[in-house]
């Protein structure tokens, strides 16, 4: 009897901690899940703001936002028209306010700018144009607006300088 009463023990010990173990993990994916719909949701929200910007896109399966052809670089250079330098100080302000509510402090950590190149030249070449587009972006967000546009405020360039961040591909 000594020895059914040991496997009675081990048998309720394994049990609790097969439900400590199932508990843990259901736990995990729930917390998984709520993260996946709070950043699904902050993306619509994002997608939102770029319905007023035709050509920005927003690819919920990267977390990306594509302004595609509105800030194309030409070839070799990694300078920005005035029109796209106008689009991006116009746009980056809606994604401040987004980046200041409840779900935008809670995600939203850094938000990298890539600057890109095609595949003329040396790889070194593009690494640096690509590097240099990226910052050519960050530059325009930090430099004085055109005349007809309203500048941002000094709580807005300091968002800029903390969530911003610059990042090159060849």
């Amino acid at each position: 009897d000594l020895m059914t009463a040991l496997m009675v023990l081990f048998l309720l010990v394994m049990s609790v901690a097969l439900l400590s173990v199932t508990k843990t993990v259901s736990e995990a994916e729930r917390a998984k899940a709520e993260r996946e719909r709070d950043i699904y949701a902050l993306l619509e929200k994002v997608r939102q703001a770029t319905d007023r910007y035709p050509g920005v896109t927003v690819d919920k399966s990267r977390n990306v936002i594509d302004f595609g052809d509105r800030a194309r670089f030409d070839t070799a250079s990694h300078h920005l028209n005035p029109e796209q330098a106008k689009l991006l100080r116009a746009f980056v302000p809606e994604i401040l306010v987004i980046a200041q509510d409840d779900l935008g402090k809670r995600w939203i950590k850094r938000i990298v700018v890539e600057g890109f190149a095609d595949q003329r030249g040396t790889y070194l070449y593009n690494l640096n144009l690509s590097l240099q587009r990226s910052q050519r972006v960050l530059c325009v967000l930090l430099g004085p607006p055109l005349l007809d546009e309203a500048p941002m405020n000094p709580e807005q360039l300091e968002q800029i300088r903390e969530l911003f961040l610059v990042g090159g591909y060849s």
